[in-house]
């Protein structure tokens, strides 16, 4: 049985995020599509990683990796807009902040 909490529609909405991003990426006509492959497939993992347990890293791993496909999106833009990634972005930093309690706020995360 899954708990939906506040923390579980973050990361569910920071990787549906990251995911769309990517296939935006490949879709693009100047986009870079190695990004947007390895956007897909760390994307993917995380979002399955918070409902599976046999996924091989854990989700704060896989959400760390995720931010830094995200930085490396955004630095090597191309012709795609920035909005979707730095929205992705902000919810997967949100979601490891609240993570790991370095922020406790009470009814998300305590």
């Amino acid at each position: 049985m899954i708990t939906l909490s506040w923390l579980l529609l973050i990361a569910l909405a920071g990787g549906v995020l990251t995911i769309v991003d990517g296939i935006w990426r490949l879709r693009a006509r100047g986009g870079s599509t190695v990004i947007g492959i390895i956007e897909i497939i760390v994307a993917g993992l995380f979002v399955l990683s918070l409902f599976l347990t046999g996924i091989p890293f854990g989700s704060l791993v896989l959400g760390i990796a995720t931010l830094v496909v995200l930085v490396v999106a955004l630095i090597m833009r191309g012709r795609l807009g920035m909005t979707l990634t730095i929205i992705a972005l902000v919810l997967v930093a949100i979601w490891i902040v609240l993570e790991n309690r370095w922020l406790v706020i009470p009814g998300i995360n305590s």
